[in-house]
């Protein structure tokens, strides 16, 4: 069953701690139990703070997916009653990155977040970003409780 979408930017910064333009996405179009789908237009954005020398690697795509799996445990949390507790991104898994750069893609970025095992903080996602029909990166992330 799909929740409360969908989510705008200001909703997003109620679930992760990342605040002003480190707060990567835009809204949250779908979510379930399992999965959750965001879209971002900061890539193009010249004072996204993950650019260097005017470019937004692709590599970052990692990072648009770890606040995407961040905004799934909120979102999971809130659903019970409680606030999720906060975790980090510790291991990146199976890395694929179609393209070498995010800056220059013209359309919106899709990015999905699938839980594969665990609850909480402690918890694998694999993820896919894209742009349109184009697959730009994907790979499992890892999200450890913080202590």
């Amino acid at each position: 069953m799909v929740n409360d979408v969908p989510l705008n930017n200001a909703e997003i910064r109620t679930l992760i701690p990342h605040s002003g333009s480190m707060c990567l996405l835009d809204s949250v179009t779908e979510w379930d139990d399992r999965s959750i789908i965001c879209i971002s237009n900061t890539h193009r954005d010249p004072a996204n703070p993950l650019r260097r020398d005017g470019r937004l690697s692709a590599v970052h795509a990692f990072e648009y997916a770890a606040q995407a799996a961040a905004v799934h445990g909120g979102l999971r949390a809130r659903s019970v009653g409680v606030a999720a507790p906060p975790g980090y991104l510790a291991a990146l898994r199976d890395a694929c990155l179609h393209v070498m750069r995010l800056d220059d893609i013209a359309s919106p970025l899709q990015i999905c977040a699938s839980r594969l095992i665990g609850e909480a903080a402690n918890t694998v996602y694999e993820c896919q970003v894209s742009a349109g029909d184009v697959l730009l990166a994907e790979g499992r992330i890892t999200i450890m409780l913080r202590v």
